[in-house]
């Protein structure tokens, strides 16, 4: 029933112009902002401390970032009516070249990336231009919200991996093709991750982006799509980066995913209002994690 609700929905949106989904994005992104308190409250006591700003401050910001995942919610819906003729005229993408230089040395592509803007539209960035796309995505808690969501990413051609799932194995034979492939880095990493400061605070970050750049010697691209005042989308393809290999495995995962992870930072301080704030990113505690090597999460993968 909800797989056909979700796609219905998406027939709807897409028979519709594209400004009046942004305009319903702000309605429904502000009831959003009043009506769940839970969510709200986590995510205005979370910013504060963050960035350093008054509660006052933070409410705003906060309530922008609900239109903003309104918005990003009713384009996922729209992803079937995008085609590479319609596509530039939502999107424009800085630095391709970036990405097809690292596609062309063969090793296959980590995208480093997260929560930010509509991070679904980032995939279709690079399948729009012929370039293979994985990605590794954490399954919804209803199977068919899961199964819906897979179907609309087929639209715009992308094929997804289910995280913590024997599904990583073919993730890794998929970079080790030659595709990219695709991390959402900016969730909480569980006991296994590494604790790493994000925005201030202990979190256990997830180290699979240095684990299969370390593994298949693949380079890492920081790739970000990011919403702009005048309601078109811009993707920011950083410079390249490269796993380095000091003969310590253990200390090189951790400082690159260090490295990572204040990408991923400096593009959320530049862009609050386009990050999910209420997500529980702090959620396990450091007397929590794990002892041990940083790099034996992921071995079974490793193996692929």
């Amino acid at each position: 029933m909800q797989y056909k609700l979700v796609m219905f929905m998406s027939r709807v949106c897409c028979c519709l112009p594209h400004g009046l989904l942004m305009a319903a994005g702000r309605v429904l992104g502000n009831l959003y902002y009043l009506l769940i308190k839970k969510q709200r409250e986590r995510a205005v006591a979370q910013m504060m401390p963050a960035l350093g700003v008054s509660e006052t401050e933070a409410r705003k910001l906060v309530k922008e970032s609900f239109v903003n995942l309104a918005r990003n919610v009713l384009e996922i819906l729209y992803m079937p009516a995008l085609t590479k003729e319609n596509f530039s005229k939502y999107v424009e993408i800085d630095h391709l070249e970036r990405m097809q230089a690292a596609i062309a040395e063969g090793k296959g592509v980590v995208v480093l990336t997260g929560h930010i803007g509509t991070w679904e539209w980032l995939s279709a960035a690079f399948t729009m231009n012929d370039l293979p796309v994985t990605a590794i995505a954490k399954p919804q808690p209803n199977i068919q919200y899961t199964n819906a969501l897979d179907d609309l990413r087929k639209t715009i051609n992308v094929q997804i991996f289910s995280r913590g799932t024997s599904e990583l194995m073919a993730a890794a034979r998929a970079l080790k093709a030659g595709k990219i492939l695709g991390f959402l880095a900016d969730q909480d990493g569980g006991p296994g991750g590494a604790l790493i400061d994000f925005l201030g605070k202990p979190a256990a970050t997830p180290m699979g982006p240095a684990v299969f750049a370390r593994k298949f010697h693949a380079p890492v691209l920081p790739a970000f799509i990011i919403r702009q005042p005048n309601g078109r989308h811009k993707v920011i393809i950083k410079e390249v980066m490269r796993y380095k290999d000091t003969g310590d495995p253990d200390k090189d995962l951790y400082d690159f995913t260090v490295e990572m992870t204040r990408i991923l930072e400096s593009v959320i301080r530049e862009n609050p209002t386009q990050w999910l704030w209420f997500q529980k990113r702090w959620n396990t505690a450091p007397e929590q994690m794990k002892s041990g090597k940083h790099h034996t999460s992921l071995s079974k993968e490793e193996k692929a």
